[in-house]
């Protein structure tokens, strides 16, 4: 048997370990360290793991991780999302399906800072939908906007999924911030478009809400200053090159606990639900990368990634639709596996391939976190429907899973945009200093 085959067959079982419901982390730990086995020798494997726990987690780059979900937690504790969506709703409610877009520019300002998708999708959630519930909007349309606008919160920096690319693939953590912003602005901004469009074909979804006056418009934003300053500070910083990522990170969870205590918003007890709730997403995502390092050894003994390469090269195909082909696997697996560890998966893999084609590692990785995003709402897992569903308990799968359908719409137009026109994604990382 070639060590290629045992590659595959390597994958095969750990796709069948996912299934029977193992955790992602200690899925690829196992397949890593049994292939390395099989392939060299146990002792070779044992050093491994001996050394790649402690190698991969003591990395000085990865503190970026705990203090960017630390940061979200203490803007969750400090109430910033209920401001944003009052300034969101001040300014946009009038519009059709104003509240819908107010929701989903609250989603996109709040993602700026919390840095997670589901965050966002439980925090605005819990604000938006009573809200849309009592001005009697479609629960389709109220429920879908709400899980559709939470995946803002994978791609508009500071975001955790970019993060993990970078320290995969050893590309600028910064640059992939920066390549962000314009697509997930742009994602916003589709989703708005969708759903006045779908309000415009049928205003019954969505009741007109009271209009505001421009003193009750310019009152509202006093509430989002501490937000436009936090995203100031820690991406105006990182452009300009004052302080790394990381430092910036650290400067960001300290801004949202001084912020937090100063609202009088911070006591002892979501003092300690902040720090417990950043430990256990950071101790799952370290158990990820710990299983993908071993993984990728594993990957790396059997040739798999460069052979496939090879064999993809010797078809001669045009590049984009090698690209096209390998979005479109990221879809399909989203309808299986979460966001994080799609990346941790894959990323070792198809990396290589798109380096030997020449593409830009930034682009690739706001093209990956862009197709990953849509996994969090395609059938049948769709992580933030299920989140969703436990805020709207008297919403039903199926209502929320229909409401989805015109943004998985408005996403497939919105990577194509991306994949047509690459600058949007790389200018900004053109410019920095």
């Amino acid at each position: 048997m070639t060590p290629m085959e045992i590659g595959f067959i390597g994958i095969v079982i750990m796709i069948l370990l996912l299934f029977v419901g193992v955790p992602v982390g200690f899925a690829m730990t196992l397949v890593g360290f049994t292939g390395f086995a099989v392939l060299s020798s146990y002792d070779a494997a044992l050093g491994l793991l001996r050394v790649i726990p402690y190698s991969t987690v003591s990395d000085y780059g990865l503190s970026v991780l705990p203090l960017f979900v630390l940061m979200g937690a203490f803007c969750y504790s400090a109430g910033l999302s209920k401001d944003l969506y009052n300034a969101a709703y001040s300014w946009l409610g009038k519009l059709p399906g104003g509240l819908s877009i107010a929701t989903v520019g609250a989603c996109a300002a709040f993602a700026a800072v919390s840095g997670s998708s589901m965050a966002t999708a439980v925090t605005m959630g819990a604000v938006a939908l009573p809200e849309m519930k009592r001005y009697k909007y479609d629960s389709a349309l109220a429920t879908g906007c709400v899980a559709a606008g939470g995946t803002l919160g994978i791609l508009i920096p500071p975001s955790v999924a970019l993060v993990l690319y970078g320290i995969i693939t050893e590309t600028s953590i910064g640059q992939l911030f920066l390549a962000g912003f314009i697509p997930g602005i742009l994602q916003a901004v589709f989703y708005a478009v969708t759903i006045l469009i779908l309000c415009k074909i049928k205003p019954s979804l969505a009741p007109p809400a009271p209009g505001t006056t421009m003193m009750h418009k310019l009152n509202s934003l006093k509430g989002t200053w501490m937000v436009i300053l936090l995203f100031l500070l820690v991406i105006g910083g990182i452009y300009l090159g004052v302080f790394s990522p990381t430092e910036a990170a650290g400067i960001g969870a300290f801004g949202a606990f001084v912020f937090a205590l100063a609202r009088r918003k911070l006591g002892w007890k979501e003092f300690k639900t902040s720090l417990a709730d950043t430990m256990k997403s950071t101790a799952m995502v370290f158990t990820m990368m710990i299983g993908a390092t071993l993984l990728t050894y594993f990957m790396s003994v059997t040739r798999l990634p460069n052979d496939l390469g090879t064999i993809i090269a010797s078809f001669h195909l045009n590049r984009y639709v090698l690209m096209a082909g390998i979005l479109f696997f990221y879809i399909i697996l989203g309808c299986f596996l979460d966001s994080i560890a799609m990346i941790m998966l894959t990323v070792p893999i198809f990396f290589p391939i798109i380096t030997a084609m020449n593409f830009s590692p930034v682009w690739f990785g706001i093209l990956v976190v862009r197709v990953v995003e849509m996994g969090l709402i395609t059938p049948p897992i769709g992580i933030n429907v299920f989140v969703i569903k436990g805020i709207a308990e008297d919403v039903s799968m199926q209502t929320i899973f229909k409401g989805i359908i015109p943004f998985l719409i408005a996403d497939v137009i919105h990577i194509a945009l991306l994949v047509a026109i690459p600058s949007l994604s790389l200018l900004l990382p053109s410019m920095m200093k």
